[in-house]
């Protein structure tokens, strides 16, 4: 028993009901917020050690043993997010200390972040299908309130859409939840693997699962992504950023999990529709990153870009498609922030999201334009950045798996990914210069540090692959081995 798992969700799940009793001390919500996600960064990376000494970690929430309790599981994959978000998440609450407003701050924003982290790492962590039902909808509930947090109109008629499409997609994954214990009788995914094993995934837990992939698809901003652009686009930028980078990221975790571990004996069918689904991500998402010239719509297409590259890691189902996925998803955590927040402080500075109407900051703000052209490098697979080794290995992965059209569609989208991001490096950055410093809406001061901050992890990722890509191959050796999993969470008591 580990009682160290459980930190990364009760630190901030405490920490945010603590500040909700400090509504006006401001300087001490921002402190609080920081130290916590500190700490919850700080445990991760204690259990990716002890993880990397012992095995795969695991937590019987009060004492009973699986499949009866509540079962919280830690292995390299799982950890490795936890990490990621919480380095996302510091990043993300700095950059909002100037940019989100005081109205906003004493409205229960920081508390707010700090259950959407508590719900994403309870999803990285559980073990047990409903209880990652809980812990999606904490995150969304935190989410739905930072969605429309200000009023503004853009942001109230966005957040209905974000609202229904969700608590309907929420609908059908009890459905979903309903459905396959009825017919395995148990929700802990490693029982779950086993009952699914021994019933040979006949047809109707195939339906079950396919039920359970559209349903997580939704969430992941999979193919059916109508909702994301507006909902993405309407916060202010250090929430966008925190969406773009952590939301369909749980979506895709969820996906992944249960993808390698119970449904897993017809990969010709579950596994071919998640190949489709990503393919037809990638290139619906390619051409509404390449067709818009609105800054947030350009930045949030590639989110849904991205969804569809790491999926098709998974749908190739090969230990190099896993590990590229792997790596490439905290790349893409990381790199995903950096846009959004180098996209809000060129808002911030012109106050358009309209690239026609801005042109030559690189003059006036060099080291902001340089970095983004670093991000956007990045996010294409420009060798030696961190989306390079990611992508090489997801379509290695496609490639050895016979799956040809989806690495070339994956190969096609990071065309579409260079072209769209480099439309916003030459109309934004390069050319005459229509704001001077004093005509400007607003200032880089305090902003600067989570962006040079992110564009260092994003190098350090690409240029020291070596010391990094080797936890993401372990996570992905986890990820195709079960009975590792499985064996942890029973720890050689009699499975029932």
């Amino acid at each position: 028993m580990n009682n160290l798992l459980i930190m990364p969700i009760l630190i901030p799940l405490f920490a945010g009901m603590m500040l909700i009793l400090f509504k006006q001390h401001i300087l001490l919500q921002r402190a609080l917020g920081v130290i916590a996600l500190f700490l919850t960064g700080a445990s991760a990376a204690a259990l990716i050690r002890r993880i990397e000494t012992e095995g795969i970690q695991t937590l019987q929430l009060g004492g009973w043993q699986a499949p009866y309790g509540i079962s919280l599981v830690a292995d390299m994959f799982s950890v490795l997010l936890v990490l990621t978000a919480s380095i996302v998440a510091i990043g993300c609450l700095l950059f909002a200390f100037r940019t989100i407003g005081r109205e906003r701050e004493s409205n229960y924003f920081y508390p707010l972040v700090l259950f959407l982290i508590t719900g994403v790492n309870g999803s990285f962590l559980t073990g047990d299908l409903f209880n990652l039902y809980v812990f999606f909808e904490l995150l969304l509930i935190a989410s739905y309130v930072l969605v429309s947090l200000g009023g503004t109109k853009i942001q109230l008629r966005e957040a209905m859409t974000y609202v229904i499409i969700n608590v309907i997609s929420s609908s059908f994954f009890l459905v979903a939840i309903g459905y396959l214990y009825s017919m395995a009788g148990t929700l802990n995914l490693a029982h779950l693997s086993l009952r699914v094993e021994e019933a040979g995934q006949d047809g109707l837990l195939t339906a079950a699962a396919l039920l359970l992939l559209m349903v997580l698809a939704i969430k992941a901003g999979l193919f059916l992504f109508y909702w994301l652009p507006g909902a993405y686009s309407a916060p202010p930028a250090a929430a966008a950023a925190l969406f773009a980078a952590l939301l369909t990221k749980v979506g895709i975790y969820a996906i992944i999990r249960i993808f390698t571990l119970v449904f897993v004996h017809h990969p010709q069918i579950t596994h071919m529709a998640i190949g489709i689904l990503a393919a037809l991500t990638m290139l619906l998402g390619g051409l509404g990153a390449s067709g818009y010239w609105d800054i947030k719509k350009i930045l949030t297409y590639n989110v849904i870009i991205g969804a569809g590259f790491i999926l098709a890691g998974l749908a190739a189902f090969s230990l190099e498609g896993l590990a590229g996925s792997v790596y490439y998803l905290i790349h893409d955590m990381i790199s995903k922030a950096l846009v959004f927040l180098i996209g809000g402080t060129m808002i911030h500075l012109t106050g358009t999201s309209d690239l026609k109407n801005m042109s030559g900051l690189i003059r006036t703000h060099p080291v902001l334009g340089w970095i983004f052209f670093t991000a956007a490098m990045a996010l294409a697979g420009i060798p030696p950045l961190s989306g390079f080794l990611g992508k090489v290995y997801i379509t290695a992965g496609t490639f050895e798996s016979g799956s040809y059209w989806l690495g070339g569609i994956g190969l096609f989208a990071s065309m579409m990914i260079l072209y769209s991001v480099l439309k916003i490096f030459m109309n934004a950055f390069w050319g005459e210069t229509v704001l001077s410093k004093e005509e400007e809406k607003g200032t880089t001061k305090g902003l600067m540090l989570p962006i040079v901050a992110f564009a260092a992890f994003t190098v350090i990722l690409g240029a020291g692959a070596e010391w990094f890509f080797p936890y993401a191959e372990m996570a992905a050796k986890g990820l195709l081995n079960p009975d590792l999993y499985i064996d942890a969470v029973f720890a050689g008591n009699p499975v029932p």
